[in-house]
């Protein structure tokens, strides 16, 4: 700590669905003071855009071509983190079931995947205080040199039981289908796949409550902190 300032500090908090990333890092970087970034909403507002365009989901040269196209603006306030697409607000039709089926499918294409992290290292890079980002391959791809990485997990049944919870009417068996259908494209694909960065501290969060994974990462970024 110099002149009671914090230095800026870049945590990096990647995991499948369900792990309870969102919450954990919206949390954790209010309590801290952080800027805060989704990077799925993200992948989720290009796809939208892609839908909306009528661009064919199935040919990723047709994606490619106009990976560049959408101008994203992601708001980073954790308290009330916003997304535009071309200055419309899609933070509520970027949830929809027809976007979540098929961003597994645009993320894949290297182009998407090269201009959205280069528009999320930007956001992390800028940010005074330190940033919270949270995604799939931050600690691998989109930030290698970040100060803290953290993997969550869990069980697939707790994943799918929260992830039910969280879409209303899911049923969990569906969900749990749904979500190792998801893991596995996203572990699978050949840009940057969901994977452990090999410096990154695991926590597993079926057990816990969302205020104990919130605990534990807070106290992992105050000892990263401090020890700059």
């Amino acid at each position: 700590m110099e002149n009671g300032a914090a230095k800026p500090v870049i945590v990096a908090i990647d995991g499948p669905s369900g792990t309870g990333k969102s919450s954990t890092s919206k949390a954790v970087a209010s309590q801290l003071g952080l800027s805060y970034l989704d990077t799925g909403a993200q992948y989720r507002a290009i796809t939208w855009w892609m839908v909306n365009n009528g661009i064919d989901i199935a040919d990723p040269s047709a994606i490619a071509d106009v990976a560049g196209k959408a101008e994203i603006v992601s708001g980073t306030d954790p308290a009330a983190p916003t997304i535009t697409v071309d200055g419309t607000d899609v933070s509520g039709p970027i949830r929809t079931q027809e976007v979540t089926s098929k961003v597994s499918a645009v993320s894949a294409v290297p182009e998407v995947r090269a201009r959205i992290t280069e528009l999320q290292r930007s956001l992390a890079t800028s940010a005074e205080v330190g940033i919270v980002v949270e995604g799939r391959d931050i600690g691998t791809t989109v930030l290698p040199d970040a100060d803290l990485k953290i993997f969550l997990t869990a069980s697939p049944e707790a994943r799918a039981a929260r992830r039910s919870g969280e879409l209303k009417g899911a049923d969990v068996h569906t969900t749990r289908e749904a979500l190792m259908k998801r893991d596995a494209a996203d572990s699978s694909r050949k840009t940057s796949p969901l994977a452990k960065a090999d410096d990154a501290v695991e926590v597993d969060t079926t057990e816990l409550t969302l205020q104990q994974v919130i605990e534990c990462v807070v106290t992992l970024v105050e000892e990263k902190r401090a020890a700059k």
